[in-house]
């Protein structure tokens, strides 16, 4: 007689990861509060249990870039896990923001031994690394404009399974131009032109519609030709500019002169 295995039940890493019972702290920060700096130890995984997070790199000749931001429900500081000894980046919360702080050692044995989990997290690094490459992409091959309006619709989860979010987190526009890799009077400019058409609006808070998406999907304009005079015309003007200077008239009062 074969006994049925006990039904296990479903793993929930979305209550999992928000529950108290997991070791680790909950942290809450103040917006534009440091989560951690570049350079510091990396020595935890980091999970948004609400707000959001920027991640910014400063190089040695003193300026900032804006390389990610992290919404509530994804992982940030993964590197730990694949030995990486100190930060890369500064992480920086954006709003009021609760951040779960797990220890590396914990969050590899979570990833062993739950499957629920350690799926979540595969997911989670996929779609960073599509995302990454969409970037580089990006940033090679598009102008300012298209780049601005693709941030817009990635902060506003724009495709996500959970639907997009209308209503952006206040950010600046001088955040908005080290995503994107432009000055803040581009990104002014471009912001009033997409106000105007209606594909945003901003009043305090910053809504987006989905029309923004046709400034993402439009190619470029094809340059227009050269137009030609017709061919009547061209034969006109040569016409003309002979009557104006006739052969030889050059030479003939020249010679007049020297008879003289």
């Amino acid at each position: 007689m074969i006994v049925p295995s006990p039904k296990l039940r479903p793993f929930d890493v979305e209550a999992f990861l928000t529950s108290p019972a997991l070791a680790g702290t909950i942290v809450a920060y103040h917006a534009f509060e440091t989560i951690y700096a570049q350079g510091d130890a990396c020595e935890t995984v980091l999970y948004v249990l609400s707000g959001s997070v920027k991640l910014v790199v400063l190089s040695s000749g003193g300026k900032e870039a804006v390389v990610g931001v992290i919404d509530a429900g994804d992982f940030f500081g993964e590197g730990a896990l694949a030995g990486q000894p100190l930060r890369l980046a500064t992480a920086i919360a954006m709003v009021d923001s609760q951040i779960r702080v797990v220890p590396k050692q914990q969050m590899v044995s979570l990833l062993h031994d739950q499957r629920g989990m350690a799926d979540r997290f595969i997911t989670h690094m996929l779609a960073r690394n599509n995302r990454l490459e969409e970037d580089l992409v990006d940033q090679l091959f598009n102008a300012s404009e298209k780049r601005l309006a693709r941030t817009l619709l990635l902060l506003a989860r724009y495709g996500k399974p959970s639907g997009p979010r209308r209503v952006l987190p206040k950010i600046s526009q001088e955040v908005l131009a080290e995503m994107v890799g432009t000055t803040r009077s581009r990104v002014n400019f471009f912001m009033n032109k997409f106000r105007k058409l209606g594909f945003i609006e901003y009043n305090g808070d910053l809504t987006v519609h989905d029309a923004l998406l046709s400034v993402v999907l439009q190619g470029s304009p094809p340059a227009s030709p050269t137009k030609q005079p017709p061919a009547a015309v061209r034969e006109k003007r040569t016409t003309d500019a002979g009557r104006s200077r006739p052969k030889g008239a050059r030479t003939t009062r020249r010679a007049s002169r020297s008879k003289e």
